[in-house]
């Protein structure tokens, strides 16, 4: 009888580390944070362009094509793309973001940085608002919209 009760706490032990690792992998990243390349890829091969020409998004990304959508006139271009990644770090996604756009011309107009992460940009007669968010799992998730905006100049 004494075997069964030894299995029994062996199985609940082995049980027990199992799913600390699982937490414990969860709650990790793959980014250091004090390494100076934790702000995001530095090379343009390191990162893509997807329908829009002037967002840059970083290859490690996930694109979700059937949440995703894009609708173009002669006029605009409008649309949302999806993007996600299990173990990422989603202050570096953060900085990757704010730097990249930018460079490619859009000037910031708010952002918002915490546990679900706002940037919001203008370019001429348009607006982007990316979100990024991470679930408990580790996973992140970005959203970037683009649409016309009104913007008046001073």
């Amino acid at each position: 009888m004494g075997r069964f009760i030894d299995r029994g706490k062996f199985a609940v032990i082995l049980l027990s580390v199992f799913f600390a690792g699982l937490l414990w992998m969860g709650c990790s990243n793959t980014v250091k944070r004090d390494d100076p390349a934790a702000s995001g890829p530095q090379i343009p091969s390191m990162a893509k362009y997807y329908f829009f020409d002037d967002i840059l998004v970083p290859n490690e990304l996930e694109y979700d094509q059937k949440k995703s959508y894009v609708y173009e006139t002669a006029h605009f271009k409008t649309g949302a793309l999806y993007f996600s990644k299990w173990r990422v770090d989603t202050d570096s996604l953060f900085n990757f973001f704010l730097s990249h756009m930018e460079r490619d011309g859009w000037k910031m107009v708010t952002n918002y940085r915490g546990k679900e992460s706002h940037l919001t940009f203008y370019k001429l007669d348009r607006g982007c608002t990316i979100r990024i968010t991470e679930s408990w799992l580790g996973t992140a998730h970005v959203e970037i919209r683009v649409g016309p905006a009104d913007v008046k100049k001073n």
